[in-house]
């Protein structure tokens, strides 16, 4: 008997294996969240030169495909890689060799981890970032005197953790050869008693010119950086603001297989980028593409640099101001608008998110899917919404959950309804990119969806949501942070979802955000991150 079936027991083997596709990877036992246009979930998918090539049941995918590396999901759920509408990937991984001042409770505080760095890095210039003078019982900013008295001689350059503040000592002011009557459009020397106090705001930091890193610095930077965001869940990040000669080096480093990270990468809106990149026009490659330009409008709200209609609540007076001309935000527009380059500004304030709706929507009449985004949109003037009916949303909630605690201070009880108002934007575009915009926020992911959907810290507060008329649903989320994110990119026939020809970046998580209570999205693990069907973390 044994002798007539192995023969035939073979037989049906070599059909079988005849019959069946080769491809290089299955997943099974997934709870896979498409993100297509019906939402749909997918048991098992097949994967095959690094993009999906089928999904469907186990059983339909095993019978008609086989693959060496079958990864089973375990019944997890399996969602489109991640991607971060903006962020400051490069600027992550610059922040891993500088002071960390993130979580700082006191100014004493920032002090000490300045002493600490300088005993251990042992540097000719300290630079850092990640303070905030609102997490302090003493809610004022830092003055010099401190500064000067620990470090006399060795100049020290720390950012506030908007990026729009930085206090600096005396022995870097008089490096930048800055003095009591320096003045700077779009900026500020922030001044005490007639004397310098060390903090500038917005342009005034451009006197401050911090070494550059070597060439093996900034290659660290970005594979620390990669490094974190994998392990995160993000397959796709759009750096916010990059120079060519990093913009370049990021393109070897992904044409060698030494960075893996799909980038979308704003220029910084200078004369050099604009030059070369819009003459140049878009560059696109299976990692990188290049084809928008990041313009600041103003400065933030926590440091009071964002441009606001009417006067600071907490500041008679001061309305902020903006970082560009008019004039200049009009020529650069207009200049934009006739390249195939998309605009995305930095907009906080009210008056700042006006003027860049104006511009945009006059210099763009008559021309069709822009897709121009407004970076932040963070306080918007009720009777304005309407206009970013063509305008793209590119949103942050983290900020929201960062912000509740002072941004009323700031804008008073009528202005703070426009502010952080996720669903209303979305109500008027009908799509809205999400993003973190770390190292001032937290590079997880998992944060965005519940800050944008739960509204609350992470500690539960408040215990109702913070304006949770302007929350978001899961669904919604996790479209922003998807295949609107891809969209916002010009992407979305390439990525964003699971779906039959697109690249194969998908996650898996130890727990379903679309389904377990709000209160353990935090908590959420990323089991593992996959770019092109391969696993990166």
């Amino acid at each position: 008997m044994k002798k007539t079936l192995l023969p035939l027991l073979a037989f049906s083997l070599l059909f079988s294996c005849k019959s069946q596709e080769k491809v290089d990877a299955i997943v099974i036992n997934a709870n896979a969240y498409t993100v297509n246009s019906n939402f749909d979930t997918a048991e098992s998918f097949a994967v095959k030169n690094g993009k999906f090539v089928a999904l469907g049941t186990n059983k339909e995918i095993q019978e008609k495909y086989t693959a060496s590396n079958l990864i089973d999901a375990k019944n997890k759920p399996v969602y489109p890689g991640f991607i971060d509408a903006h962020c400051h990937f490069y600027g992550l991984g610059l922040q891993q060799q500088k002071v960390n001042l993130v979580g700082t409770e006191s100014y004493d505080d920032v002090l000490q981890r300045l002493i600490d760095f300088q005993k251990e890095k042992k540097r000719n210039y300290i630079t850092g970032r990640g303070w905030d003078q609102n997490d302090w019982k003493v809610k004022e900013f830092p003055t010099k005197e401190k500064l000067d008295s620990i470090f006399p001689n060795i100049p020290v350059a720390i950012r506030r953790i908007d990026g729009h503040a930085m206090l600096v000592n005396q022995a870097a002011i008089a490096l930048a050869g800055i003095t009591l009557d320096s003045k700077i459009n779009g900026g500020e020397f922030i001044k005490k008693d007639g004397k310098l106090t060390g903090v500038l705001i917005d342009n005034a930091m451009n006197f401050i010119n911090i070494p550059k890193p070597s060439k093996k610095e900034q290659i660290q930077a970005l594979k620390d950086a990669e490094k974190i965001c994998f392990d995160l869940g993000l397959t796709t990040v759009d750096d916010a603001g990059l120079d060519k000669e990093v913009i370049e080096l990021i393109d070897s480093l992904q044409q060698s297989g030494d960075l893996k990270m799909r980038v979308y990468a704003m220029i910084s809106n200078n004369q050099k980028n604009l030059d070369y990149y819009l003459n140049k026009g878009i560059i696109k490659t299976d990692k990188l593409n290049v084809r928008s330009v990041k313009v600041y409008a103003d400065g933030a709200l926590g440091s009071r640099g964002a441009a606001l209609k009417d006067e600071y609540s907490d500041q008679k007076g001061h309305f902020g101001a903006l970082v560009n001309s008019y004039e200049n935000l009009q020529k650069v527009a207009k200049r934009i608008a006739a390249s195939n380059y998309q605009m995305n500004t930095h907009a906080i304030g009210d008056s700042a998110n006006y003027v860049m709706l104006k511009t945009y929507n006059e210099v763009l009449k008559n021309k069709n899917n822009r897709r121009w985004r407004i970076e932040h949109a963070q306080i918007v003037d009720t009777n304005d919404f309407n206009l970013f009916k063509n305008i793209l949303p590119s949103i942050q909630p983290t900020h929201a959950t960062s912000d509740m605690y002072w941004a009323e201070d700031r804008v008073g009880s009528e202005r703070i309804k426009g502010a952080y108002a996720y669903n209303d934007l979305l109500k008027q575009y009908g799509k809205v990119a999400l993003g973190t915009d770390f190292p001032i926020e937290h590079v997880n992911p998992l944060y965005t969806f519940y800050a944008a959907t739960i509204r609350k810290d992470l500690k539960g507060y408040p215990e109702k949501g913070y304006q949770m008329e302007n929350s978001l649903s899961r669904e919604d989320a996790l479209k922003g942070m998807t295949i609107w994110n891809a969209y916002a990119n010009f992407e979305e026939n390439e990525k964003g979802s699971i779906e039959v020809g697109k690249v194969a970046d998908f996650i898996i998580l130890d727990k379903d955000i679309m389904t377990i209570d709000g209160s353990d999205i935090p908590n959420t693990k990323i089991i593992a991150t996959y770019v092109n069907g391969i696993k990166v973390n």
